[in-house]
């Protein structure tokens, strides 16, 4: 169970990353729409899983491996909005969620028994 400490700082987290990812170059982005969906902190604070929901969802294996090139850069971007309320930044680890077409999927499923 997380504690009000880490939900505060994922919340931080999420909402920095967010605004991030919307003013990146396309370098980083590669033209797709990146919604910042979780963050999950470690009890100490120094690792963080950032769950990204990605739109246009096709080459997601692709998009993911090119953000680990950008992780250092991303990292350091991140300390700079957060320096003040964190002593140290904490390592990210990027994930897909896949819940939406996880959603869409279980719903193209029952559309498909019901005709």
């Amino acid at each position: 169970m997380e504690t009000t400490r880490q939900q505060k700082v994922a919340r931080q987290i999420q909402k920095d990353l967010s605004e991030l990812f919307m003013h990146s170059t396309r370098e980083i982005t590669q033209n797709k729409m990146i919604t910042v969906t979780v963050v999950r902190m470690s009890p100490d604070l120094s690792f963080a899983k950032v769950y990204l929901s990605v739109f246009p969802s096709n080459d997601v294996d692709k998009f993911l491996d090119n953000l680990q090139h950008y992780v250092k850069k991303i990292r350091l971007e991140l300390g700079k909005k957060i320096r003040h309320q964190l002593r140290i930044v904490p390592e990210l680890l990027f994930f897909i969620d896949d819940s939406l077409d996880y959603i869409d999927h279980i719903d193209e499923l029952l559309c498909n028994t019901t005709t």
